[in-house]
């Protein structure tokens, strides 16, 4: 059994290719169905977010792991000549090294930024559902919940709101040098198009319109933010007033054409128009950034702004690491203790084999001691064991390198004869202990 992480993110993979792997299109329940008739898997969860697309699972073997990447590829109808230079496959405690800097914020796009850990908890829920956690699963992500929760409580890395839609009001700043007075179109009524009306209210805009396809939840966002909504039919006149538009719906397909662009530019008579498109997968054509006047950016252009954020907290990056470190090693030494436990197990039952069977072959010897001298032999020969169990079990507990773990705990059952039916004990003991054939 071994831990493997496969997918793509951000750093590896632009933002067309990861929107084409994306599970969240079908479903969670989907997809863990389709990876499970594939019977490639003991247990997994999938994980998939705005900026990235990964299988956490418990394999067999290096063989299974490559095939969990192609299954990516596979499910979402990619060819993986297209898809392989951007995946990166992760084994042991890499993988869950990862997995921890994801909960914690640290392999975000914007470093820090809250969301992420209660993603990670819904797709964890999501294996749940579908019955395909495990007990390395749970524990992986029990540990991934511990560390991305210190992380926040601990250190300052969280601090200011710090999200993708802060980013792109820190993007809408660095155009325009205020939002002081602006007059800002948000489409969307999610989550995400939330935290961004919450962050552009924080910069005293002067007015803020919102648009979804639902008129009734654009309504609800207005009321919460102060705003005003307008139904979807009316977008077309609030583009042509808005200085920024900010586009964050959790649509299949773009909501915003190159057309529709078009006939925008026409009746805003010069003026640019500023699209901020902050959707996965993206709400914006990339053919309408073509247009004249038309400055379009999306989340793969936060980048910049990520690199300052990370300058400036160096410091507080370095704790967050060393909390990382610290959950890891727990989280590591379970496994290594998981890894050797069964064999700790069956070496005590063995040498506790051989102990009762010499003690019975010396029972006629030892009837005629009185009944305090008989439990004092066989606490002597108890001790005695104990002793012998003690170095040899310490050491396989204590061993850092899982493989090495692996390679010792194989080689014990294998001298040691663990697990197999030994015939002719109590006649042979000296062989047994040998782990003679």
């Amino acid at each position: 059994m071994q831990l493997v992480a496969a997918g793509l993110d951000h750093r590896t993979a632009p933002v067309a290719l990861r929107e084409a792997a994306d599970f969240r299109r079908d479903g969670f329940d989907a997809a863990h169905a389709a990876l499970s008739r594939c019977e490639l898997v003991r247990e997994a969860v999938l994980v998939s977010t705005c900026n990235r697309v990964e299988i956490y699972a418990s394999v067999d073997g290096d063989g299974v792991a490559d095939a969990c990447a192609r299954f990516l590829a596979e499910y979402h109808g990619l060819a993986w000549a297209t898809l392989a230079p951007h995946i990166v496959v992760r084994r042991g405690g890499e993988a869950a090294r990862h997995l921890f800097r994801v909960a914690a914020g640290l392999e975000s796009l914007v470093v820090g930024e809250p969301q992420i850990l209660g993603q990670i908890k819904d797709a964890y829920a999501a294996a749940e559902r579908a019955r395909r956690n495990g007990p390395l699963t749970s524990r992986l992500f029990a540990a991934a919940f511990t560390a991305g929760k210190r992380v926040r409580s601990e250190t300052r890395l969280g601090e200011g709101a710090v999200s993708v839609s802060y980013a792109a009001i820190a993007l809408a700043k660095k155009i325009f040098g205020t939002l002081t007075g602006r007059h800002v179109l948000v489409l969307g009524a999610g989550e995400m198009a939330e935290l961004t009306g919450v962050h552009l209210r924080a910069h005293q805009i002067g007015s803020m319109t919102i648009a979804s396809r639902t008129f009734a939840t654009a309504e609800r966002l207005a009321g919460t933010l102060e705003g005003r909504a307008i139904p979807w039919s009316s977008l077309g006149d609030a583009l042509r007033t808005a200085d920024t538009t900010m586009s964050a719906t959790g649509a299949a397909e773009p909501v915003l054409t190159r057309r529709m662009v078009e006939e925008t530019m026409r009746g805003r008579r010069g003026r640019p128009l500023f699209i901020i498109d902050i959707a996965v997968p993206r709400d914006v054509e990339s053919a309408a950034g073509a247009v004249e006047q038309v400055f379009l950016y999306n989340i793969d252009d936060l980048r910049t702004i990520v690199q300052e954020n990370v300058a400036h907290r160096e410091g507080e990056l370095a704790r967050a690491d060393a909390i990382v470190d610290e959950e890891l090693a727990r989280f590591s030494a379970w496994l290594r203790s998981r890894r050797v436990v069964p064999t700790v197990v069956a070496l005590r039952e063995r040498f506790e084999q051989i102990r009762q069977a010499e003690l019975q072959r010396l029972a006629p010897r030892l009837a005629s001691l009185p009944p305090e001298a008989r439990a004092r032999v066989d606490e002597i020969t108890h001790l005695v064991v104990e002793k012998l169990l003690l170095a040899p079990t310490a050491q396989l507990k204590a061993l850092d390198d899982e493989d090495a773990a692996v390679s010792c705990a194989e080689a014990i059952s294998r001298l040691f004869a663990l697990g197999q039916d030994r015939p002719s004990q109590a006649s042979r003991p000296v062989r047994a202990a040998r782990g003679g054939r």
